[in-house]
């Protein structure tokens, strides 16, 4: 009874630890989103309005087996879910909120999720105004049907609602690949529209990093000359810097990176994907 009763509480203790982690990644993804509007500008369009014009845009889209949803980036909720998410993952829209959408993501997906939506806040920062209309992103994931099955789905979206001061809305359409792509890590894709160019499959290191980079800007400045080889002296004249400077900040980053030399540094520097 014992050795049971210390089981159960194993299983409670980890089933917390995954409550948790689901909302640090909840607040974290609401904390991006936040970066691109203006809370003293907003000035919404009529929602109606806004669904009946922008569903002629789902032919962009091609989806087979699909729901849609939209996403208001202002509030950080979303404003309407589609009939079609009961074909595809079973919940009706009643049952469906953005801190529940996020909680159904699979594990090992979330942090690409985050880090996917952290690079398309900052692409459609940098954006000419004019060019934002041309531009929709897209990626996959795997999210828990109401069965207790994983479907992958083709995440697709574009700005519908936005001005030269805030981003208020996104149309966001999600269709079943299942069939098309059962196993493999999630793609990230910027898709240009109108004659823009496109960036398929983006997997660089910076995207991939798990959230908990744990170093201060500065310190990845001189985590990148380090796995570059520069020495302590060429990396104080590249920064400007003194030498104590630079030797101060390798030894925190030494124990930030719980490792105890540069060879095992670099190693984990590239394997955690924090440069």
């Amino acid at each position: 009874m014992y050795v049971a009763g210390v089981t159960v509480r194993t299983k409670q203790l980890a089933n917390n630890n995954m409550d948790k982690r689901r909302q640090d990644y909840y607040f974290a993804a609401r904390k991006i989103w936040s970066t691109v509007v203006d809370k003293e500008a907003a000035d919404f369009n009529d929602l109606r309005v806004q669904i009946a014009f922008h569903k002629q845009l789902l032919n962009i889209f091609q989806p087979g087996n699909y729901h849609y949803f939209v996403f208001n980036i202002f509030k950080g909720e979303v404003d309407l879910w589609s009939d079609g998410i009961i074909d595809v993952l079973g919940y009706t829209p009643d049952e469906m909120s953005l801190e529940f959408y996020m909680s159904i993501i699979h594990p090992d997906d979330m942090p690409y999720f985050i880090k996917f939506e952290k690079k398309i806040t900052e692409f459609f920062i940098a954006l000419p105004y004019e060019k934002i209309k041309s531009y929709k992103v897209q990626y996959d994931l795997r999210l828990r049907a109401k069965d207790k099955r994983y479907v992958r789905l083709l995440h697709q979206a574009i700005q519908i609602d936005y001005d030269e001061k805030n981003f208020y809305r996104t149309l966001d359409v999600q269709t079943d690949i299942t069939h098309i792509k059962a196993e493999g890590i999630p793609c990230f894709s910027l898709v240009g529209m109108d004659g823009e160019p496109s960036f398929y499959n983006i997997q660089d290191h910076t995207l991939m990093a798990g959230i908990g980079n744990p170093f201060t800007e500065r310190e990845r400045e001189i985590l990148k000359l380090i796995v570059e080889g520069k020495s302590s002296k060429g990396i104080a004249e590249e920064l400007f810097i003194s030498i104590h400077t630079v030797s101060t900040h390798r030894k925190n980053i030494l124990n930030k990176a719980n490792v105890k030399n540069p060879v095992e540094l670099v190693s984990k520097v590239i394997n955690e994907g924090w440069i």
